[in-house]
């Protein structure tokens, strides 16, 4: 089987995202601020601009081949009012019937999951479906004021596995009252309910959220971007190795967020996963140093990775070569991609 993130790239969906911040919660998470994470802000009657926003995105499509799908990001999709829900879907819909759109997804909390709400969705092309975990942890998920217990999300995942939809489970880490321990738990609890695949984000303050209140108060101190990207690597192959695609690490970058206008701390960096898989090749390459060091020596080294994989071998601003060089009393190291070696794998021979 192809690695996840092999798989997620060659069979990722061309998604057409709607923003509906905040929208349908029953209340505020203690990390929220979905205006600041999305740039969009709240709008009820968004079903009225939603076709003109679906247009747009169509023109990226180009020649696109997977699937495409509309994609309700956000808020609580099936927290909405029922008018409001069928409103969204209804105009979505319509760009399934003309051909041009395949499917539907949406995003939603674990507790909205139940047999009266999924009949709302039955007369529409809904394929997949993503919960907002964030942790196993019912210390944790009370300490960011979720509103829902580990028990909600195994039951939310049982009542969609019976209607057979794509199902996505998003975690977080570094929440209030978690730890690494607390984290790789809750990465193990969601593999075993077996999901199609996995979003892992890091908390990071928001400005004009609870968290930033606790923060100023020295009641939360956020995890270093250097210990989070050590435990989300941890945690993605981990998923990797239970064959669970991890299709995103890290928010997505915005204009607010890289210009820290939203961000009071946090380890927010937009290129988060481009630092997780560093550190993964990273890894790669000393184990692969020291293997070679016990039959040769010199002081310059040829790494051979595939040509997808030359940036994260040599690491955010050559950070992973500086970082061989120094510990191996390296003099040269030349990064070479191989169409012959896989995704996962290095070579490492003497120049």
């Amino acid at each position: 089987m192809a690695s996840p993130d092999t798989n997620s790239i060659r069979h990722r969906p061309f998604i057409i995202p709607v923003f509906i911040p905040h929208s349908g919660c029953p209340h505020q998470c203690t990390f929220c601020n979905q205006t600041s994470i999305t740039g969009y802000k709240y709008e009820l009657d968004l079903y009225k601009t939603i076709c003109p926003q679906i247009d747009r995105f169509l023109t990226y499509k180009k020649k696109h081949k997977n699937e495409v799908q509309v994609a309700f990001f956000g808020g609580n999709f099936l927290g909405l009012k029922k008018d409001i829900i069928l409103s969204l879907l209804s105009e979505a819909d319509k760009f399934v019937k003309e051909g041009k759109v395949d499917s539907i997804r949406l995003s939603t909390r674990p507790d909205t999951i139940d047999d009266e709400r999924l009949n709302l969705l039955e007369p529409f092309p809904v394929s997949t479906i993503e919960l907002g975990v964030q942790s196993m942890d019912d210390q944790v998920l009370s300490m960011a004021n979720r509103g829902h217990t580990t028990m909600d999300t195994e039951k939310a995942v049982t009542l969609l596995k019976k209607r057979r939809y794509k199902i996505g489970l998003q975690m977080m880490v570094g929440l209030p009252g978690d730890n690494e321990e607390k984290s790789i738990d809750t990465g193990k609890k969601i593999a075993a309910l077996m999901p199609c695949f996995v979003r892992i984000y890091p908390t990071v303050v928001l400005k004009k959220s609870p968290l930033a209140t606790m923060y100023k108060k020295s009641l939360y101190q956020p995890i270093p971007l250097d210990a989070c990207v050590s435990l989300v690597k941890k945690l993605y192959l981990f998923f990797s190795k239970n064959n669970i695609p991890v299709i995103r690490m890290g928010l997505q970058a915005s204009e607010e967020l890289d210009q820290g206008s939203a961000i009071l701390a946090g380890p927010y960096h937009p290129a988060f996963g481009h630092l997780v898989f560093s550190e993964i090749f990273l890894d790669k390459a000393v184990s692969a140093l020291q293997r070679l060091q016990k039959k040769k020596s010199g002081d310059s080294i040829i790494l051979k990775v595939h040509p997808k994989n030359i940036s994260k071998m040599r690491g955010l601003k050559n950070s992973n070569i500086g970082i061989l060089k120094e510990k191996y009393n390296l003099r040269s190291i030349k990064v070479i991609g191989d169409g012959s070696v896989t995704e996962n794998e290095i070579f490492c021979d003497i120049a």
